[in-house]
């Protein structure tokens, strides 16, 4: 059987227990000390009353130190006869050994206090009960002996017990209700407390901007989200003014229109900050309630203030865009899929015909026809690979790939190409770049034809945007032992990365978040399904494609570039028995 766990109290029963504790030991000093001063009035030595008050106050500074931090439990027992026994024992004797007409009978009243207000109801009045049965034993020895008359003063003696009792009751009832109340504030703060924290997790990653703010202009609470938005400088935290940039006017003046309508007020405007392109928002203000209360003498009532919602225009619009073209997915797969045919039909009869064509003139128009036709065709062939990875057609089987020898026939092939159809003039005929494959000829799950379509779009990618130094877009491979992946969780077991970079110019925050999401571009002549397509392929195998920005060693030194990295799927190395291989199927 488990011993039974410690009593625990609660912080305000310690506070009253260390009270009655103070309260015994100023009790016992006062003893000793009346004891001196009857000493000098009467010049007579009582060594037994003594003895007594110098015992009960090394007692009661022993039980100070010792028992400060552990009250007893409430409820009736043994544990409280060194505590309210030796109280009323001490009474008894003083008030039996003593010579003078000095009463001690008041004191009783202290270990009455003590059970009411630290023990249950029934030790309250169990104290009280012992106490009353003491007096009448007094009353009644007094009055044998002739002391006192015997009828009057057992009147007077039950007068006072009965005040004990109602004094053990009251008191009971005054102590109950104060842990109580202690209680319940104590739940609230936990509960205020617990709220605060949600309130500041919740508001701290709203990707919307939050704002609060006095009539003064003074920004009292601001969110991550709200400092990008007004950019705001590096370490800049509330309180700080709203006009404190010229190009946060426009909000400035908002917020001036809620407090002088009193009503909430929504408006889209442009935010102008130095060397920032404008930033739309769609601006959300509302006032918070005033407290109907009059303030008390001497007293300020807080301030109203505006909280303001800050909503970037260009992802509420890509947000519907993007449902919007979701909800088409069905059909444009339907569409795409009876686009194919008539495209090949005049794909066929443009070359067709081109074998016939001499006049330099109409050879261009069949070059614009086939370049079109092909720039439909591949469109079309995107909008089904959709439709195939979400509802699942094709069932691919994951085969061991030696990365670092996969990864070069790929590179060979796309940089034997010319540019791609519909690339801008800038793009450079001959793709080049540095290629470092270090992967220690690792395998890799995956299957080949898919993973030249993953490399092949990271590759187009960066070749767009690149700049035209010949190592600005760099292919990498590796392993667990070489440089981390920054943003990269690796997953458990044995690394294996691919990665691919370009010194272009860094992405746009709003663009960074929808980065793999379908239909999403920021460019308006692609469709916005390859990096989603990527994802997804990786995704069949276990591997991990993400983005960061990250830095590489140029020719001109560190450049910070866009870094597109694929995390493996953990397996053997090479020469491993193919059974030892999981097999993928989606």
């Amino acid at each position: 059987m488990a011993p039974p766990r410690p009593f625990l109290a609660e912080p305000q029963v310690l506070r009253l227990w260390n009270g009655f504790l103070n309260g015994r030991v100023l009790v016992a000093v006062v003893l000793l000390a009346l004891q001196g001063l009857s000493l000098t009035v009467q010049n007579h030595i009582a060594p037994l009353l003594w003895a007594v008050c110098a015992v009960y106050l090394a007692l009661t500074v022993f039980t100070r130190i010792a028992g400060r931090r552990t009250p007893p439990p409430p409820q009736v027992g043994w544990h409280w006869l060194p505590l309210i026994g030796v109280d009323i024992a001490v009474v008894c004797v003083l008030q039996l050994q003593q010579t003078s007409p000095m009463n001690y009978a008041p004191l009783l009243a202290l270990p009455i206090l003590m059970a009411s207000a630290l023990g249950t109801l029934l030790l309250a009045f169990a104290t009280t009960a012992s106490v009353t049965l003491l007096l009448l034993g007094w009353t009644g020895w007094n009055g044998r002996h002739g002391l006192t008359d015997l009828t009057q003063q057992y009147f007077q003696t039950a007068l006072t017990c009965a005040g004990y009792f109602l004094m053990a009751y009251l008191t009971h009832q005054l102590a109950q209700r104060l842990q109580r109340e202690q209680q319940l504030a104590l739940q609230s703060r936990q509960a205020a407390h617990l709220q605060e924290q949600v309130n500041h997790l919740i508001i701290h990653h709203l990707d919307d901007g939050v704002l609060a703010i006095d009539r003064q202009g003074l920004v009292h609470t601001a969110n991550p989200a709200a400092l990008l938005l007004l950019d705001c400088a590096a370490g800049l935290q509330p309180p700080f003014a709203l006009t404190a940039s010229a190009g946060n006017a426009p909000l400035a003046t908002l917020v001036e229109q809620t407090f002088a309508s009193g009503a909430a007020l929504t408006a889209d405007m442009d935010l102008v900050h130095a060397d920032h392109n404008p930033l739309g928002l769609h601006v959300r203000t509302w006032l918070t309630s005033p407290l109907d209360a009059a303030p008390l003498a001497g007293e300020t009532l807080p301030a109203q203030w505006c909280v303001v919602f800050l909503h970037d225009l260009r992802e509420m619009q890509a947000r519907l865009r993007t449902e919007k073209l979701a909800a088409m997915g069905r059909m444009s797969a339907a569409v795409a899929h009876e686009i194919r045919n008539p495209l090949a039909a005049i794909s066929q009869a443009n070359a067709l015909l081109a074998e016939d064509l001499s006049d330099p003139g109409q050879q261009r128009l069949s070059q614009m026809v086939a370049h079109n036709a092909q720039r439909l065709a591949r469109i079309a062939e995107e909008v089904l690979d959709i439709a195939r990875v979400q509802q699942q057609i094709h069932a691919a089987e994951a085969s061991a790939l030696p990365l670092d020898d996969q990864v070069e026939a790929i590179w060979q092939e796309w940089s034997a190409q010319g540019p791609a159809i519909g690339a801008p003039a800038g793009e450079a005929a001959a793709r080049q770049g540095l290629v470092a494959l270090q992967a220690d000829q690792a395998l890799v799950a995956f299957d080949a034809e898919h993973l030249r379509r993953v490399l092949v779009n990271l590759l187009d990618n960066a070749q767009r945007f690149r700049s035209a130094a010949a190592d600005g877009l760099q292919l990498h491979t590796g392993h667990a032992g070489m440089a981390p992946l920054p943003g990269i969780a690796p997953p458990v077991g044995t690394q294996v990365w691919l990665q691919v970079w370009s010194d272009g110019a860094p992405l746009d925050a709003s663009v960074q978040r929808h980065l793999f999401e379908p239909f999403f571009s920021s460019q308006s002549r692609s469709t916005g399904l390859g990096l989603y397509i990527c994802r997804e392929l990786c995704e069949r195998y276990g591997a991990r494609l993400g983005y960061q920005r990250l830095a590489r060693t140029t020719t001109r030194g560190s450049v910070e570039g866009n870094a597109f990295t694929l995390v493996f799927y953990p397996t053997a190395v090479l020469g491993t028995p193919s059974y030892r291989l999981d097999t993928i199927v989606v």
